[in-house]
């Protein structure tokens, strides 16, 4: 590993800032924290790529790294930034985060088992790591845990990179989808190979995007789920909503039939209709989402647990007191909010009318388009819907699936990661260096497992008993996808490299 000046020298190892995560990760937080404030949760780690071990230095690294994160804290600068970009987070969550910290001592526990342990520096062994405490608390670890990880198997383990190019590369990817159409932002931060890397990226990207607008190209780089580099480079911060929220929301309630509306509920009435309104289909298969998506919007959310309503538009109509205690309350919690009924006045309006469009992440895209082609007309929805594709996307995939989408009359957007941020090849070799693919994954709410079952059977999560159970319960009809393969995402070992992915 080399840098391509002294600049990428002086820039700090590792997370400097709690904005260094994903926007969904501050939007979920925000519900959690209104809804959730007391509830237990574990979180897991996987290394999908399980032929890419880390040694002991790298270890050694990854622990120190995290023990910084305690560190860490919210600058007055950082929380304007939230109060006047991100205007849907309510105060009651700015204030929180005005004084949030992270306790990885208390939260984190990190262990390394060496394969065969010699006691050295170059010992290959597996990572242990889970987070464990209150879901409010420890919902902010995901990203910059999986980030330093990365960062620490390619600063230790695979150091036959460099840096060189890479603004280039993304440059010239970033050209390539605006010349296309194509909408697109960046979602690297997870699997970054490590922060410089993502700057550089973002550099191209913004480049291609000040070409583009000056020359007229119909495509639009509209911003990153990166809120720190949001702020830094003022562009756009971008998010949906993560799997955790359902999966979360069903552990909690045990109610994985009703599990999806609940989820939905809830997100609603902490934002409110037309704010962060792309929907993700497939936590439990998009089938059984579906049936969610077409009920019609009740005028009360259900609280299972948390604090009383803090968006100030519940409130006023809340019989609630303003703060408290209601983790032992039963549901259905009543807090009126003021949803649009038609124009007739006559119906309440579907989740699948008031969100503006969808989230493919796993399974067949093209069928996936299809799919809600047919469930939007079957609604007698007209509007022209979103659909944002963020699966293991390059500039091949998103031109492919950009016809197909369009072809169905949606507007389709792209969530572009790790093809982004840690797209390298070996210096040695020319060959494709792989990134690694990792997972945390929250595993437990309320003391239940929390299980993922995804659109692919490679995508399944959680403790396999509960995945069977949820399985059953749901009617899920088991679903494999040619493309689904985990281990072999971005490539395998001796891949020729593909300078124009994305």
């Amino acid at each position: 590993m080399a840098s391509t000046n002294g600049e990428a020298g002086t820039l700090p190892e590792g997370v400097m800032s709690l904005l260094d995560t994903d926007l969904y990760k501050l939007t979920m937080q925000c519900a959690v924290l209104k809804y959730f404030s007391e509830v237990e949760v574990e979180y897991n780690f996987t290394n999908r790529t399980q032929d890419m071990k880390l040694n002991r230095a790298a270890f050694r690294w990854l622990q120190t790294q995290t023990d910084k994160l305690a560190n860490i804290i919210l600058s007055d600068e950082e929380l304007d930034y939230l109060r006047n970009t991100c205007t849907y987070f309510n105060e009651a969550y700015l204030r929180y985060m005005s004084t949030f910290r992270f306790r990885p001592g208390e939260h984190i526990h990190l262990a390394f088992h060496a394969i065969n342990d010699t006691n050295s520096d170059e010992d290959l062994g597996d990572i242990e790591l889970q987070t464990k405490g209150l879901w409010v608390e420890t919902i902010l670890y995901e990203i910059p845990l999986l980030a330093l990880t990365s960062e620490a198997y390619f600063k230790f383990c695979d150091r036959d990179w460099r840096y060189e190019g890479q603004t280039q590369k993304a440059y010239h990817k970033g050209l390539q989808l605006l010349q296309n159409g194509c909408l697109f932002s960046e979602f690297g931060s997870r699997r970054r190979r490590d922060y410089y890397t993502q700057e550089l990226v973002l550099r191209g990207l913004m480049q291609a995007q000040r070409e583009g607008s000056a020359n007229g190209l119909k495509g639009k780089f509209t911003g990153t789920s990166n809120v720190h580099f949001a702020m830094k480079y003022g562009i756009p911060p971008v998010g949906t909503v993560a799997h955790e929220w359902f999966m979360g929301v069903a552990a909690i309630t045990n109610d994985y039939e009703n599990a999806s509306e609940t989820a939905l509920r809830y997100w609603l009435a902490t934002f409110g209709k037309g704010v962060l309104g792309i929907a993700l289909t497939d936590t439990f298969g998009t089938p059984v989402f579906l049936k969610a998506f077409r009920k019609p919007i009740p005028s009360y959310t259900s609280a299972e647990s948390g604090q009383a309503a803090t968006l100030p538009s519940v409130a006023a109509a809340s019989t609630l007191p303003s703060t408290g205690s209601l983790s032992t309350t039963e549901p259905p919690l009543h807090a009126p909010v003021d949803y649009p009924h038609d124009v007739d006045g006559n119906r309440e309006l579907s989740y699948a009318q008031v969100f503006t469009g969808v989230r493919q992440d796993s399974g067949d895209p093209v069928g996936f388009v299809k799919v809600m082609r047919d469930f939007y007309d079957s609604e007698g929805i007209k509007d022209k819907k979103t659909i944002v594709f963020s699966d293991s996307l390059n500039v091949e995939l998103c031109l492919q699936y950009k016809r197909a989408a369009e072809q169905a009359g949606f507007q389709p957007s792209f969530g572009v990661g790790t093809f982004l941020t840690n797209d390298f090849v070996r210096e040695s070799t020319g060959k494709k260096s792989i990134p690694l693919n990792i997972v945390i994954k929250i595993s437990k709410a309320a003391g239940r497992p929390a299980v993922k079952i995804s659109d692919n059977i490679g995508k399944n999560t959680g403790d396999p008993a509960t995945v069977a159970e949820v399985k059953r319960r749901l009617g899920y009809t088991e679903k494999e996808w040619e493309g689904g393969n985990e281990r072999t995402r971005w490539g395998a070992e001796g891949d020729a490299a593909q300078t124009q992915q994305a």
